[in-house]
């Protein structure tokens, strides 16, 4: 049986952590979110999921569902977030909180984007 802890070793935790991605990631556009995917600093195994929910979003109540849909995809299906990098979701404005077969079969859409994102982001300059 895999592991399916989300321990705080895979978590974009600390605002500099946020701002490397943001600023130096490259994105990934699917229908609710855009991901921004940057290699992990030296020393850290990834996958790390990090999200970010804005007012614009919603009420509390549907960023909080966002974001929970997100961290559970994640914690069980790793497999579609290739090693190595962070990952930093950006709710797009407007977007509805997701079930969890909706956002899995989302992602699932953009596995091929994301490995092809992490691959040229893991490639030496």
């Amino acid at each position: 049986m895999p592991d399916e802890r989300h321990p705080k070793s895979a978590r974009v935790r600390r605002r500099a952590e946020y701002r490397r991605v943001q600023s130096k990631g490259r994105k990934v556009h699917t229908r609710r979110f855009i991901v921004l995917v940057h290699p992990c600093p030296e020393g850290v195994a990834g996958p790390r999921l990090g999200a970010t929910i804005t007012k614009k979003v919603g009420p509390a109540v549907q960023r909080n569902r966002i974001k929970r849909v997100l961290r559970e995809v994640f914690r069980r299906h790793r497999d579609l977030f290739p090693a190595g990098c962070d990952y930093v979701f950006i709710a797009k404005k407007g977007a509805t909180p997701p079930g969890y077969e909706e956002l899995l079969a989302e992602l699932r859409g953009a596995r091929r984007a994301l490995q092809r994102t992490a691959t040229r982001c893991l490639q030496p300059a």
